[in-house]
C-alpha cells in the first residue's frame, strides 16, 4: 500500500518529546447511486488516498496531514508535529512486527461489480416503493459502497494493516393523503460486498419503509403522559446508543462530562442489563480488525448485570486517564485525528419471550421503530422520536400511533427495565461527534419500561 522508512519518521515525529508517534496511512474507493422521482439523478465514484502524522503530548493530539504518498512527504509531516514536542528530548522507538487484518469474507468485491447492477437495485427499490400504494408520492433510493484500506504504525511498536467493506442502501419514502404527510425510512447494508443483496432484497427494503409511510397516514395522535413503554427489538438500539453510549466514552466520563463519570464498580442499571460494544461481530456496520489507532477490536463489557465495569476507551483518555485501552479510537479519515466513539452498542439478550411481555403489559405504547433524538451526556436526560408506535390495548398490539416522542433519563431508564426478551435486532447508521462521523451499528432486544413520559398531541393518558 505504501513504503516509507517509518522508523525515521516517527523518530523525527518525537525529536523534540512526546508520548506516542504514529503515521496513519489510507487509501479510499467510493461509489454512490442516488434515484429520485423515477430517475438516476446521482452516479458518482471517487478515490481519495492520504497520510497523516500523530503526535501525542501533554494530552493533545498534533496532527499533519496530506494526500501525497512518499517518504518525503511523511518526514515532512512528521517535522510539523515535532514543534509540538516539549524540548526534552527523543523518547525511544520501538518497531513492531507488521501484522494484516483478519477481515471477514467479502464474496463480492463491490469495486468488481458493475456500476450498471449498482443503478439496477437502485431502481428496484424505488420500483418496489413507488408501487406499493398511489398516496406514495415521492420515493428516494441512495446506494453506497465504501472500500478503506488502512496503514497504522507507531512509536509502541503497533504495524497493521487492513482492509475494510462497507456497503449501504437508504430507502426514503413520502406518503401523503388529504393534506396528511407521512414519512419513513430504511437502511440496510454493513461490513459486507455486494452479496448483501442475496438476503437483504432492495425490493424488500423499501416496502417496508413504503408499508410504514402508508400505515402512519391513517394513524391517531399520540396520547401524552406517563404509561408503560414496550422498545420492540425491531427498534434497534437507538435508546442505548444516544441515551447510554455517548456517556460509557471515557473521553466524556473522564472529562466530567457524563452522567456515569466516576461510577466504575457501582450499580447504574437493571440486574437484568448487560451493555456491551463488540468491534468484533461479524459483518456489522461498525466492526473492524484493528481500530484506527492499530488496537485490536474486541468486544467490551460496560455494565455487566447492571454494574459498570469499563469505559469505551482511546488510546489520549488512555493517556490522560489512566484507562485500559478497549479499541475504541475512530477517525473519519487521515484528515482528522481519532477519539473515542462506539463501534456496535448493544443491550444482551435476556430470557423472555417478547411476546409475554406485550402480552403481560395491559396498556401503554409499544414501539418498533425509533426515530432521530437527543441527549445531554452530562445528566442523562434524552428525548426521542418515535417513527413506528401503536397503543397497546388488553396486552396486544392495538391502534397505530403517529407524533410521540419519549422523554426520560438513561440511568433512571435502565434501572427500571423490569422484563427482558431473548431477541435482538439491529439497526445501522453513521454517528456523529466532534465533526466526524463513524460507521456504527447498535441493537437491543425487546425491552419493557415500566414509567415513561410519552409526549403526543392525542389525549392525555390516565396510565
Amino acid at each position: 500500500m505504501f513504503e516509507a522508512d517509518f522508523g525515521a519518521v516517527l523518530e523525527t515525529a518525537l525529536t523534540d518529546g512526546g508520548d506516542l508517534a504514529e503515521v496513519f496511512v489510507e487509501r479510499v474507493r467510493t461509489m454512490a447511486v442516488v434515484g429520485e422521482e423515477g430517475r438516476i439523478e446521482k452516479v458518482l465514484g471517487g478515490r481519495d488516498q492520504g497520510l497523516g502524522v500523530r503526535l501525542l503530548h501533554d494530552h493533545r493530539s498534533n496532527l499533519a496531514y496530506g494526500n501525497e504518498f512518499s517518504g518525503d512527504m511523511a518526514l515532512r509531516l512528521a517535522r510539523d508535529v515535532a514543534q509540538a514536542g516539549s524540548g526534552q528530548g527523543r523518547p525511544p522507538v520501538r518497531m513492531g512486527k507488521p501484522q494484516t487484518g483478519r477481515g471477514f469474507e467479502i464474496e463480492l468485491d463491490p469495486d468488481g461489480v458493475e456500476t450498471a447492477r449498482k443503478v439496477d437495485v437502485v431502481k428496484e427499490a424505488a420500483a418496489a416503493a413507488k408501487g406499493h400504494d398511489p398516496r406514495v408520492r415521492q420515493v428516494r433510493v441512495t446506494y453506497g459502497d465504501r472500500v478503506q484500506e488502512v496503514l497504522i504504525v507507531n512509536s509502541d511498536g503497533v504495524h497493521v494493516s487492513d482492509v475494510r467493506y462497507g456497503i449501504l442502501l437508504a430507502v426514503q419514502v413520502v406518503a401523503e393523503d388529504r393534506g396528511v404527510i407521512q414519512t419513513a425510512q430504511e437502511i440496510g447494508g454493513g461490513f459486507e460486498g455486494f452479496e448483501v443483496f442475496g438476503h437483504e432484497s432492495p425490493t424488500e427494503l423499501a416496502l417496508k419503509a413504503a408499508r410504514r409511510a402508508v400505515m402512519m397516514l391513517g394513524a391517531d395522535p399520540a396520547p401524552s403522559g406517563r404509561m408503560p413503554v414496550v422498545l420492540w427489538s425491531s427498534a434497534g438500539g437507538t435508546m442505548i446508543h444516544e441515551a447510554v453510549g455517548h456517556g460509557l466514552e471515557a473521553d466524556l466520563a473522564g472529562e466530567g462530562l457524563s452522567v456515569y463519570t466516576d461510577r466504575l464498580g457501582r450499580r447504574v442499571a437493571s440486574p437484568l442489563i448487560t451493555v456491551v460494544d463488540d468491534a468484533t461481530l461479524p459483518h456489522r456496520r461498525g466492526s473492524f480488525s484493528f481500530d484506527d489507532e492499530g488496537v485490536p477490536a474486541q468486544r467490551t463489557v460496560l455494565v455487566d448485570q447492571g454494574v459498570l465495569e469499563s469505559y469505551m476507551v482511546d488510546r489520549m483518555s488512555g493517556l490522560r486517564y489512566g484507562y485500559a485501552l478497549t479499541g475504541n479510537g475512530r477517525r473519519e479519515s487521515y484528515r482528522h485525528v481519532p477519539i473515542c466513539r462506539m463501534t456496535n452498542t448493544l443491550i444482551a439478550p435476556g430470557e423472555d419471550d417478547p411476546e409475554s411481555i406485550l402480552k403481560n403489559t395491559p396498556e401503554g405504547l409499544l414501539v418498533k421503530k425509533m426515530g432521530g433524538g437527543q441527549v445531554n451526556t452530562v445528566n442523562g436526560d434524552f428525548v426521542f422520536e418515535v417513527a413506528e408506535g401503536y397503543l397497546i390495548e388488553n396486552g396486544a398490539q392495538g391502534r397505530p400511533v403517529r407524533g410521540a416522542t419519549l422523554a426520560g433519563n438513561g440511568p433512571l431508564v435502565l434501572m427500571s427495565i423490569d422484563r427482558l426478551g431473548r431477541d435482538l435486532g439491529f439497526a445501522i447508521g453513521t454517528c456523529g461527534k466532534d465533526g466526524q462521523g463513524s460507521p456504527v451499528a447498535d441493537a437491543q432486544p425487546t425491552l419493557r419500561i415500566p414509567d415513561l413520559v410519552v409526549g403526543g398531541t392525542g389525549a392525555q393518558s390516565k396510565t
